[in-house]
């Protein structure tokens, strides 16, 4: 044996007697963590060697050779196009190579298309922004401290207002100096086609990445820097902080791992970054992360994105195949002239039942808030399909309920958002109505009439604790009041709703009011209704059957952690807001209204729609169940005739609700309660109705009889006469006397 040999033999045992050293070192430090953190803890102190890989001032900056690793070397991929994806946008067109002959293709803010037909691949976001991808799966060189650490680094992730250790906006290198790097480990082979990148979300300071490069790995030890002709590419970055870039790879590769390298920055700021990763994982059944978080549905739905007019086909698709119980009509107009369509499903459609409550799901009020648009079009494909096949539960809910579910209430900002595509549009491209209004918060404010009305007990003007009216500087023309949001108002006067749902995006949480604090001194305090008790079962029906809303393992979206409250939150707690559409929905007509929001990701990726879907899928019918809790009946008279506008009152909860055409729902936990009803020209009446825990509202019919007064009144009408008031009277005869004494 010659000495290179037997010093090679020795460097083995040496080695060897170090990893048993370390193993039986480790083992005794990961007793001393908490069983949750152990998990953590190891994966930390296993992946430590590679933040380290990565050379420093002084060493050879560019040793980046096709070496191969445990996998095999890195490869370019395949060009045919991936089986399970395809391509729904205009295809992107390359840009020309900059000055210094470097490829450069990139896609200018507004667009996400396929690649150019050359590339012969497309593929979806990995799921930093919908957190697939794991915290445990980001790493990087350095962070300025743990709430701009690695796991901080998704496209569009939201800091809170105060930026904090815990919760900022973005990844920000420790040091600013071209040896910095993100990294995300797919945790399978994957083809990665392209990244998206912004800058940091804050509202104080300005902080991002203007070139990078980009490098992959299958053992996250030897790097290889995407290259061309020219060398290694440099990429251009962003320009601002919001607005996402997306670079397309010039040929896609096949890797376990890719890291993102900052080359350059925004002079008066610092290295900070979120990004996407565009990539494709390539089949591995024996791969228990995959196997994990695989979701397939059974359900046989149009899973796409719909821009206007693929929404508009859709909705005649489904009432051509269920036209006995489906009918589509318009609320009104957008500001740009778009109807605004909705499906009625109905076992008679088209008209109010009475006996039948009224329900409704609407999306979309912030137009790049898609997912919502999509799970309602989805829904109602699902309903007629179900109804269709027999299943005796959508039979049952259709039959007993009008549903009406409106899937785009600002149809203007939709499109803005679907022309930038499911990751280019950023967080807020499209919100708003095409006048600049977030109609969510458009309505009018009710809560403080009723406030100010009772803090002033001797007040002139008493408020009622319902139908609040609409104050008449909202009806003005002049009022800044989006032409969406009056159309919506109409709506929900003609319709005696019950129950209903907004869906939003951003957030996992059921959000019920009140939305706005009634100390004008705070922004954040738990404002309840008189129906607390109830909205929070409602919100929680959605929340509990969700499958990721109350689960305690998941991570928070961006800042906000709602599991102490299972996935539900009263929206005053969260963040205060005047005119909300809850509020107002509460206050002017019989519906309690909550906000769902229904996942992290506004605009979830095509890829993503059956996931989402199975997701939410059974908290949307149960939350449409809900519809059927509490006490329901007639008011009528002795002649059998129901009254409308009936004041329908529960002693012990201040808030009233009226009959329709003298049926009315009240919407109630179990418990035994003394309703009382009232009428104008008709006697008062009270009883005890119980509310079991059984779904079914508990019948609670009311026959009351015209008052004395009333009946002399149609009497005297009846036969042309005008009955004299008292008071008039005796002005008469005073005046009679008075003049007989003179």
């Amino acid at each position: 044996m010659n000495a290179l040999s037997k010093k090679g033999s020795c460097s083995s045992q040496l080695c060897l007697a170090l990893c048993v050293f370390g193993l039986v070192l480790l083992g005794d430090v990961s007793q001393a963590v908490p069983m949750d953190d152990q998990d953590y803890y190891l994966q930390e102190i296993s992946n430590r060697d590679h933040y380290y890989s990565f050379p420093y001032p002084g060493e050879e900056f560019f040793p980046f050779t096709e070496q191969p690793g445990e996998e095999g070397p890195i490869r370019a991929a395949e060009t045919e196009e991936h089986p399970g994806f395809k391509p729904s946008r205009k295809e992107l067109k390359p840009k020309k190579n900059n000055k210094k002959g470097k490829s450069i293709l990139e896609t200018p803010p507004g667009n996400f298309p396929p690649p150019p037909p050359e590339l012969g691949v497309y593929c979806p976001p990995l799921g930093l922004e919908t957190l697939k991808i794991t915290d445990f799966q980001l790493h990087a060189s350095t962070a300025k401290r743990y709430g701009l650490g690695a796991h901080r680094g998704r496209l569009n992730i939201q800091a809170g207002v105060n930026e904090n250790d815990f919760y900022d906006g973005a990844w920000c290198a420790g040091r600013n100096d071209p040896y910095q790097w993100i990294e995300v480990d797919a945790r399978r082979l994957t083809k990665f086609t392209g990244v998206i990148t912004q800058g940091r979300n804050s509202l104080w300071s300005s902080n991002w990445v203007t070139s990078y490069r980009v490098l992959v790995s299958n053992d996250s030890h030897a790097w290889t820097a995407v290259r061309n002709e020219s060398g290694d590419v440099i990429f251009e970055g962003n320009s601002e902080k919001e607005i996402p870039v997306l670079n397309m790879l010039p040929v896609p590769l096949v890797a376990r791992y890719i890291r993102i390298n900052p080359r350059s920055w925004f002079e008066e700021g610092s290295i900070c970054m979120r990004l996407e990763i565009l990539g494709c994982p390539l089949p591995d059944p024996n791969n228990y992360y995959h196997r994990r978080n695989e979701m397939t549905t059974t359900d046989n739905l149009d899973f796409k994105h719909h821009n206007y007019k693929e929404m508009r086909q859709l909705m005649k698709t489904v009432n051509k195949m269920c036209p006995n119980i489906t009918r589509i009509y318009n609320i009104g107009k957008s500001n740009q002239g778009l109807k605004l369509y909705a499906v009625e499903i109905s076992d008679n459609p088209g008209e109010h039942e009475v006996g039948e409550p009224e329900f409704r799901y609407i999306a979309g009020a912030h137009g790049n808030e898609v997912l919502g648009r999509e799970l309602i079009l989805l829904l109602m494909q699902f309903m007629c399909q179900e109804y269709l096949a027999g299943n005796p539960r959508i039979v049952h809910l259709i039959e007993d309920t009008r549903i009406h579910l409106l899937p785009s209430v600002n149809p203007d900002g939709y499109d803005k958002a679907y022309k930038a595509g499911s990751e280019l549009g950023g967080w807020s491209l499209g919100r708003w109505t095409q006048d600049g209004i977030d109609i969510n918060n458009n309505f009018p404010d009710l809560n403080s009439l009723l406030w100010e009305s009772e803090d002033q007990k001797k007040s002139k003007r008493k408020v009622p604790n319902h139908y609040i009216p609409i104050p008449d500087w909202y009806l003005s023309e002049n009022a800044t009041v989006a032409v969406e949001t009056r159309a919506i108002i109409a709506w929900m006067e003609k319709i005696p709703f019950v129950l209903g749902g907004n869906l939003q995006g951003g957030e996992l949480v059921v959000a019920y009011p009140y939305d706005m604090v009634r100390s004008m001194w705070k922004t954040q305090d738990y404002t309840p209704t008189p129906d607390d008790h109830v909205f929070r079962w409602l919100a929680y029906s959605y929340a509990s059957t969700h499958r990721l809303m109350t689960d305690a393992r998941r991570r928070a979206c961006h800042t906000e952690d709602f599991q102490k409250e299972d996935g539900t939150v009263n929206g005053a707690s969260w963040h205060t807001v005047a005119g909300s559409i809850n509020d107002f929905s509460y206050l002017h007509t019989n519906c309690f209204e909550l906000s769902i929001y229904v996942g992290c990701d506004k605009y979830p990726h095509e890829s993503e729609l059956p996931e989402e879907w199975e997701n939410n899928r059974e908290s949307l019918i149960v939350f449409m169940e809900q519809v059927h809790r509490g006490i329901k009946g007639i008011v009528k008279d002795v002649h059998g005739k129901g009254i409308p506008n009936a004041v329908i009152s529960v002693e012990g909860v201040n808030h009233d609700i009226r009959t329709a055409d003298g049926d009315y729902w009240r919407l109630l936990n179990p418990g035994e309660y003394v309703v009382g009803v009232k009428a104008e020209g008709y006697t008062t009446a009270t009883k005890t109705c119980e509310v079991g825990y059984d779904m079914g509202a508990t019948q609670c019919d009311f026959t009351i009889s015209k008052t004395n007064l009333a009946r002399i009144k149609e009497i005297m009408k009846k036969f042309g006469k005008q009955p004299m008031s008292l008071s008039a009277r005796r002005l008469r005869q005073r005046a009679r006397q008075w003049r007989q004494q003179r």
